[in-house]
């Protein structure tokens, strides 16, 4: 690779994309790469999906500022694949192209009254409340007294607190104006989280867990009953410290009196959703109870029991998974909501033949499995394997292949694309708004607005 820089681009500029560069820089000296994203701002899942009142958490952007400041990298935001710059165009002006775009679209429950007004994912809920450009307007009020959360992950636990938090403890986060606005009048009095299995196999984390029990402005409540923990669970987790610490937690939770705070948050076990009732809108969910049953490969499973009782909701927030969404031009496994891939090299099916110079890394790569730093090891671990095919390749000079060609086309094409400086111009304006508040920053969620902000 001694020709020219070796020319890589990263659609997606979410931690994979700046991990995925970051392995690049250190471990090629002759390397260009262009890390795009439909949006103008970078760090994807950081900005949009972290929860506002997780600001350390936020910081990780830093690590990926210093990835930034290397003049071997570009970031090309407002550059949308597959619209702006074409799957063609990409292995045209690349040697190599690495897709990191995570795993956007969420998973149904799949049962009657699902699409009723009221019943939405949280994945929208938390892309509202987070100022993503897409769903600025996606809630107009929050007039339910009640609330369903289906799920027992982080994200499950996130929109639970978020819904249970008072505006006075908001409006110290960067939660998104619209957003503060709208729950500054919220009705909700309960927040019900549904899991259909036992407190041994929540997703959550400890730490998550934690803090549903230190609300300031909300009770937590768990039936004692559903904290006996049967033998067969408690043998899945031996040895694993987190499935222990998080039991041990609800336990505690279970024998917590309530202090009458304004809300409640209920964490309801062997509960599955089989139906949303409502003429217009949710008006209440019917949940099975559960029993658990262990399989032949170690698994323990839900099994209905034939038993429901219906709880009244006016709002269903659902957090039952990811799944990744196809790109255009290139492979994609419908099954599993991923790009094909064998250790992050893409496959033109699944179980196929490689794609030559095609990779990805993230969520798109392996499903929604893992914490922020997951993806660290795992964008390394992709580009081991780019580094590997590309090692005894001779890279011929090609005027196609050069940073000047890729930006000439984009504005050929008339695309407002924003460099990191620009973001930077960006960021410092959003820091700014938001110590004249005294939060740690306000952000800008129309696109048209952050460009005329940059511009101007």
């Amino acid at each position: 690779m001694t020709t020219r820089a070796f020319r890589t681009a990263i659609i997606g500029a979410g931690p994979s994309g700046f991990y995925a560069a970051d392995a690049l820089l250190k471990n090629l000296e002759s390397v260009s790469v262009d890390l795009f994203d439909r949006l103008p701002t970078p760090f994807g899942l950081v900005r949009y999906g972290v929860a506002p009142d997780h600001q350390k958490i936020k910081s990780v952007t830093r690590l990926y500022e210093r990835t930034a400041k290397d003049e071997r990298f570009r970031f090309l935001g407002n550059v949308e694949f597959g619209k702006d710059l074409s799957h063609e165009d990409i292995r045209h002006h690349y040697d190599a192209v690495i897709y990191t775009v995570g795993a956007s679209a969420d998973r149904s429950l799949g049962i009657s009254g699902e699409n009723l007004a009221g019943s939405t994912s949280a994945t929208e809920f938390v892309a509202w409340y987070n100022g993503h450009p897409d769903y600025t307007e996606a809630f107009s009020e929050v007039s339910a007294k009640q609330v369903a959360v289906i799920g027992m992950g982080n994200v499950a636990v996130d929109v639970t607190r978020i819904l249970a938090k008072s505006v006075d403890e908001l409006k110290e986060t960067d939660i998104a104006d619209h957003a503060l606005e709208v729950l500054k009048n919220s009705q909700v009095e309960d927040i019900y989280m549904l899991g259909r299995r036992g407190p041994a196999q929540g997703k959550f984390t400890t730490k998550e867990l934690r803090e549903l029990g230190e609300l300031l402005n909300a009770d937590i409540v768990v039936d004692p009953a559903e904290m006996e923990v049967d033998d067969v669970s408690m043998k899945s987790i031996e040895g694993d410290v987190i499935a222990n610490k998080n039991v041990e937690v609800l336990t505690a939770f279970a024998e917590q009196p309530l202090s009458g705070k304004p809300r409640r948050v209920h964490i309801k076990f062997l509960s599955s959703p089989t139906e949303i009732l409502g003429e217009d809108r949710v008006e209440a969910i019917v949940l099975e109870k559960n029993r658990l049953e262990p399989t032949d490969s170690g698994y323990i499973n839900a099994v209905g029991t034939g038993e429901t009782k219906t709880l009244p909701v006016q709002m269903v927030l659902r957090s039952v998974g990811y799944r990744g969404v196809a790109l255009p031009g290139v492979p994609f496994d419908e099954r599993r909501g991923v790009i094909p891939n064998k250790d992050g090299a893409v496959l033109d099916a699944p179980n196929g033949e490689p794609v030559q110079g095609e990779y990805v890394a993230g969520w798109i790569k392996r499903g929604p499995s893992g914490v922020i730093g997951t993806n660290k090891a795992d964008a390394m671990a992709t580009v081991e394997v780019l580094l590997k095919d590309f090692e005894n390749a001779t890279l011929a000079a090609d005027d196609a292949k050069t940073p000047e060609a890729v930006t000439a086309l984009l504005e050929e094409r008339d695309v407002n694309f924003i460099t990191f400086e620009h973001w930077l111009e960006l960021d410092k304006y959003e820091l700014g708004l938001g110590e004249t508040q005294g939060r740690p920053r306000v952000k800008l969620t129309n696109i048209q607005e952050m460009l005329e902000r940059i511009r101007g």
